[in-house]
């Protein structure tokens, strides 16, 4: 046990190839997984339901394919933490919600059958904002930051970001609908992939817009990320979304560096309204980049915003499908973020809801224009570092207005459907990880991911780790 606690801090490249060779034990690691989330998560509430008995089982019978010489891949035996909007069959599956306090699925969501195919272990379900919006419901606990329990962990996938910063698992499912990887990656200085639109099916994940809505991993290295999106990507049948792209090689792709790549930059859209620690860190990126042999080039991203202008508009009004069998019945049963989102949902006119549509087309030509030139686009992941959660209560409605600004960043990839990934590059002065960006061509996670990961190997950001247990 001692031996496995030792690893829990590392990452699932470093300890995938002990397991392969029998050299660590998947059940001495979910136990030794299990008591570290048992000794913090009390403080650090990113977990709803810790799956004890599911995980026990589940190392066992990979310790035993193990043995017998049936080793899946670099997730068997990994412990996992699925954000609890993914149904996972028999188990409960909250939204943290009261309204679906009580649901428990019949059948396990597409992500989560790729997992279990991968030989991964589920520890349990993750802490989130009601509906996966940006406010909690009062009957829930939020999440605290593991760098500083008085800060914000992010939004929606923020149980996810603070259990896998915290060392509570190996890597976490989160999803994105305006941001919700990428802002609790990076509060919580970890990696958060949004892959392409419909690189990875949503069956069985309840939606929040489902038109914007990505799934993606949450981990500790790019490296990582990559190992997981490999496990989960797919056409699958069930989600009519869903690509049909090649299979790529990624741990390869990484291996072969970013030299020769070409990355973007507009940096008037880099500054503007964004706080200047998260500016200077990216400028002091593209620094680094050039050793690594990368040309920056100049890109002109005017017009961008738009999509954060039209964003809180398509959300609402898709809310409003998934939401018939609640709202307006039992309205007053969820939270008060939740229920402004849907009530502004009824208040979108079919012209504002088309306006939306068309500034949709708009980011997404911008992208694939830009594209064209360079290899992928860097830029902050937020307009700022965490911030006070004194200064974002849990249950704060957002006047319309102030959405936009929070969202630039992180919205028009909802809307063009590109692919991005968060890594952390410095911390503030106080001691909270800053974080930008890498967004690629559509179904090109490949390219985003050599040049983020020729990032983390110049640097030691992505090693450092949360002062707590």
């Amino acid at each position: 046990m001692t031996a496995a606690n030792e690893h829990l801090t590392r990452t699932i490249a470093d300890i995938a190839p002990l397991i392969e060779r029998r050299e660590l034990s998947p059940v001495d690691l979910v136990e030794a997984q299990l008591a570290r989330i048992a000794a913090l998560d009390g403080q650090l509430k990113s977990f709803l339901l810790v799956t004890a008995d599911l995980a026990r089982e589940q190392a066992r019978v990979a310790e035993r394919e193990i043995a017998g010489g049936r080793y899946r891949g670099p997730l068997h035996g990994i412990p996992i933490g699925l954000k609890d909007l993914i149904d996972t069959a028999g188990i409960p599956t909250t939204c943290a919600s009261p309204l679906l306090r009580d649901h428990r699925p019949g059948a396990n969501a597409a992500i989560v059958e790729r997992l279990e195919a991968a030989g991964a272990v589920c520890v349990g379900k993750l802490n989130l904002t009601e509906f996966a919006l940006y406010g909690y419901h009062p009957a829930f606990d939020p999440p605290r930051n593991p760098w500083n329990l008085d800060y914000w962990a992010g939004v929606s996938s923020s149980g996810s970001g603070v259990a896998v910063a915290a060392s509570l698992c190996f890597g976490a499912i989160g999803s994105d609908t305006g941001g919700s990887i990428r802002f609790p990656a990076a509060a919580c200085g970890i990696v958060g992939l949004k892959p392409s639109f419909g690189k990875v099916s949503r069956h069985g994940v309840f939606p929040l817009a489902d038109t914007l809505d990505h799934l993606g991993p949450m981990t500790r290295s790019v490296g990582d990320a990559a190992l997981m999106l490999a496990a989960l990507e797919g056409r699958d049948e069930r989600d009519p979304a869903t690509r049909s792209d090649p299979a790529v090689d990624y741990p390869a792709a990484i291996a072969a560096g970013a030299s020769g790549l070409r990355v973007g930059i507009d940096r008037a859209y880099c500054a503007a309204d964004t706080d200047p620690a998260q500016t200077d860190a990216t400028a002091r990126a593209c620094f680094m980049l050039r050793g690594k042999g990368v040309e920056i080039v100049d890109i002109d991203l005017t017009g961008i915003t738009a999509a954060a202008d039209h964003w809180l508009a398509i959300c609402a009004v898709d809310a409003l499908l998934h939401h018939r069998r609640f709202y307006p019945e039992r309205a007053a049963a969820y939270g008060p973020v939740f229920r402004a989102l849907l009530d502004h949902g009824t208040q979108v006119t079919a012209e504002e809801y088309a306006r939306g549509q068309r500034a949709r087309q708009a980011v997404t030509a911008l992208f694939e224009r830009e594209l064209q030139h360079v290899d992928c686009i860097l830029c902050p992941a937020a307009p700022s570092p965490a911030m006070p959660q004194a200064d974002f209560p849990p249950q704060q409605v957002a006047p319309p207005e102030t959405v936009p600004p929070l969202v630039r960043y992180s919205a028009p990839t909802n809307f063009s459907g590109h692919p991005s990934i968060t890594v952390p590059n410095g911390f503030t002065a106080s001691g909270l990880p800053t974080a930008m960006q890498f967004i690629g061509r559509l179904g090109d996670e490949a390219t985003i991911m050599r040049v983020a990961a020729a990032y983390e190997r110049a640097t030691e950001w992505h090693r450092r780790r949360p002062p707590i247990g």
